[in-house]
């Protein structure tokens, strides 16, 4: 047995060269010898998207958060120093404001971006599942009512988990409003 050209691999009795098995699974599935997804795009042209998972939005999330965090503290510091006054028995002027601030940031940044600050930072994006434009009604449900729902209760944060065990990577929020939340980097 002899050496090939490049000194690392014998040739085998046929004389043909034997393959480095790191170099066979590059970008293939060794199992069922088809090449492997890099992504859930398939490289025969179509223009699948590729769904954003439970960590990456788990982090724009938590980015918007710090944002509006910022943003309340700007503008709604005066309030701190009026003692907040209640307007509704136990509902202050502040919770209102910052009430609409949050929703107000989330509906319209959606409505007009298709994303929020986080999910410009991290390349995602809001799409209705039949690739239409966004419509008041889908962005309000989602963002208002749906957050709303979430918020109310802490059970019912965990229902954001299901993100993660669905196909489309789909919450129960995006299920419900017909939305998805893709990749926008390509």
């Amino acid at each position: 047995m002899t050496t090939t050209t490049n000194g690392r691999y014998p040739e085998d009795e046929q004389g043909t060269e034997q393959k480095d098995p790191a170099e066979s699974n590059r970008g293939g599935n060794s199992l069922y010898g088809k090449p492997a997804k890099q992504n859930s795009r398939e490289s025969d042209g179509t223009n699948e998207d590729l769904f954003a998972g439970f960590w990456m939005r788990f982090w724009a999330y938590f980015t918007d958060l710090i944002i509006l965090f910022s943003l309340n503290g700007l503008l709604l510091s005066p309030f701190y120093f009026t003692g907040e006054g209640e307007i509704w028995g136990f509902i202050t002027l502040y919770a209102v404001c910052n009430a609409i601030i949050t929703y107000g940031y989330f509906v319209l940044m959606t409505k007009f971006y298709g994303q929020t600050l986080g999910k410009m930072i991290f390349g995602l994006r809001v799409v209705r599942v039949n690739r239409e434009k966004l419509k008041w009604s889908d962005i309000i449900f989602r963002e208002v009512v749906l957050r709303f729902a979430y918020r109310s209760l802490v059970i019912t944060n965990l229902a954001y988990i299901v993100v993660a065990f669905t196909p489309q990577k789909a919450g129960i929020h995006d299920m419900i409003a017909d939305t998805r939340v893709i990749h926008s980097r390509k």
